[in-house]
Formats: C-alpha cells, structure tokens, sequence
C-alpha cells in the first residue's frame, strides 16, 4: 500500500500525459495531412477513404479511455485513503475529505485529456466527410 500512496497520482499522471501528447500529435499530424491532400493521388475511393481517416482510430481510443485511467487513480486513491484509515484506527473527517479531494484530481485530469480529444475526434470526422464528399464529386465530375 506504500507504494500506491507513494506513486499512484505519478503514475496516472504519466499515463494520462502520455495519452494527451499521443492524442495532439495525431491531431496535429490529420490537420497537417490535411492541408497537402491531392485527390490526384488516389485512385478510388477507399483507398482516398484509408488514407484521410489514418490515426482516428487511436484518437478514438484516446477519448473514450482517458476518462477510465482517471477513474481507476480515483478508486485506487479512495482505497489507499480508507486503508489507512483503518490502520489508524480512529476516523478523522479532515483527513477523509482531503484524502478523498485528492483522489478526484485524477478523475478530472482524465476528463481533461478526454474531453478536448473527443471535440478534436468529431471535428476531423467532419472533415474527413467533407474531403470525401469532395473527392466523389470531384471523381463523378
């Protein structure tokens, strides 16, 4: 228990910070792509298809786990907080609530990496049905 007192917060933080770099550099890297696309280069559909919707897939992943890392830092730091509790022996309002206050910082740091990764997720999912739109009239044309 020592040990997940001492290093859980690191821990989920690094995890959390990792998936929040993942998650801008894909973004980044999409919007980039995006900027040089030539429908020139592709010679159907799915293939132009494969090409623009490339790291959505790990975005997506991104977005709908980061709030479940921060979830299991709260529950494990909730449990770390009644442990030694119970070690103590007597029950102190004060050092509950600031254990349990600490444990919720994780929670919404995972909503913090989550939540700007799903606004990003959706909006290159309308970009990437406009730039395949385009690319169907432009092949039809």
């Amino acid at each position: 228990m020592e040990f997940l007192r001492n290093y859980i917060d690191l821990i989920i933080f690094i995890i959390l910070g990792i998936m929040a770099f993942i998650a801008f550099w894909c973004v980044v890297e999409r919007i980039l792509f995006f900027r040089k696309i030539d429908f020139k280069d592709y010679k159907n559909q799915e293939e132009f298809d494969d090409a623009i919707t490339e790291n959505l897939t790990t975005i997506y992943i991104i977005y709908s786990n980061a709030p479940y890392i921060g979830l299991l830092g709260t529950v494990i730091g909730i449990m770390v907080t009644f442990y030694e509790m119970g070690l103590a022996g007597n029950i102190d309002v004060k050092s509950i609530v600031i254990g349990l206050s600490l444990a919720l910082k994780a929670t919404a740091l995972g909503l913090l990496v989550a939540i700007p990764t799903l606004i990003a997720y959706n909006a290159l999912l309308r970009k990437i049905s406009l730039l395949s739109n385009r690319y169907r009239m432009k092949k039809d044309a």
